[in-house]
């Protein structure tokens, strides 16, 4: 791992002095704005900068005592002092460039989650239900709200597809590792042997995108209205309320049903539309960076099983992180769940750190 230079430090403080002056000479407006958002970003930063500068003087003056120490007792303290430094060096110099990772500008945007039935029937649908409620639990246990868009409902129960906004505080920044694909062991309720079955479902989380960042023209959409149906096809609306939009560039389709206005279906189609939008254009961005995203939505991971359900054994594995919890039921009560997230965040922010060795000043 290589040292953080002082030149870095020296330009980070610089930068910070340049912003103080000018929000102190009276700044406003979007200038006022911009350069707040730029101060409060780099505050912690300069702050866990000027941490490491004085660790390294006092690293530098129990260098010193140690080459004009003669007593032998003042020696080995002074040692056992710098020993004790250097740790603490190369523990803020990590701390110091994790805050220096490049940031996801989506991290902090809401999200657009969208849960579907994969293989296995009826036990897929009722597992995309389960999958569906875990989140639900995990967003109240973060604080953050759930707004369902659309659901088709499955005849035995759960979904054959649900799709909802979540709303909140990093949203992004901890729903985006759960993009892929989700395999349960149990035995269904429809079994009567008592056999284990193995099924899938399938998890896609969106960045939402607001209109500032997707340019929607209404020559580029042809929007198709019909009635409602529920489960089985039979019709649950007399007036032709329902909304298929089709994105002629792109040829996306979304399909809105649930509201019994057809202006209200029209809106949530046109806010799913704007995510998927906006994540296609993030992946063409980040295709262009790199051949391979992993961690990231849209990387071509959905076809690639990333955790497994285990009831029988009580437990959940994370493959890309080979992390197993023998707490299935905490996991799927939501909270427990924090728990493999925040693995693959400190994963994810390891890898760039690793990344970013060869560019530390």
């Amino acid at each position: 791992m290589i040292s953080i230079g002082s030149e870095k430090i020296a330009r980070l403080n610089g930068r910070f002095a340049v912003i103080e002056a000018e929000l102190a000479s009276g700044a406003t407006g979007d200038a006022f704005v911009k350069l707040s958002k730029e101060y409060a970003e780099l505050e912690p930063v300069i702050r866990a900068a000027r941490s490491l500068e004085t660790l390294r003087r006092e690293r530098a003056e129990v260098e010193e005592m140690l080459a004009q120490a003669s007593d032998g007792e003042l020696k080995s303290l002074a040692e056992d002092e710098r020993s004790l430094l250097d740790e603490r060096i190369r523990e803020a110099e990590q701390n110091f460039r994790r805050m220096l990772l490049p940031k996801d500008a989506a991290d902090e945007r809401n999200v657009i989650i969208e849960v579907r039935a994969g293989t296995g029937g009826d036990e897929a649908a009722l597992f995309a239900g389960d999958l569906f409620r875990m989140y639900q639990r995990y967003a109240g246990f973060k604080g953050w709200k759930v707004e369902i868009l659309s659901a088709s409902e499955a005849e035995l129960g759960g979904y054959r597809e649900i799709v909802a906004q979540i709303s909140g505080a990093g949203a992004y920044a901890h729903l985006k590792f759960e993009s892929g694909v989700h395999r349960v062991q149990r035995v269904p309720v429809t079994e009567a042997q008592g056999r284990i079955h193995t099924s899938a479902a399938t998890v896609a989380v969106l960045p939402e995108a607001e209109e500032v960042d997707v340019q929607i023209e209404d020559k580029d959409l042809r929007i198709d209205v019909f009635r409602s149906s529920g489960p089985g096809g039979q019709s649950v609306n007399t007036t032709d309320s329902a909304v298929r939009i089709t994105h002629l560039p792109s040829g996306i389709v979304v399909s809105q049903q649930d509201e019994k206005s057809q202006h209200k279906n029209k809106a949530k189609a046109l806010k799913i539309l704007r995510a998927k939008l906006y994540e296609r254009e993030r992946e063409r961005l980040d295709a262009e960076r790199s051949a391979v995203r992993r961690g990231q939505v849209g990387s071509g991971d959905r076809s690639e099983r990333i955790r497994t359900y285990n009831f029988p054994q009580g437990r959940v594995t994370d493959h890309r992180i080979n992390l197993t919890l023998y707490k299935l039921d905490l996991v799927m009560e939501g909270p427990a769940l924090e728990e493999l997230i925040q693995a693959l965040i400190t994963q994810h922010h390891a890898e760039l750190l690793a990344g970013s060795d060869g560019n530390a000043d």
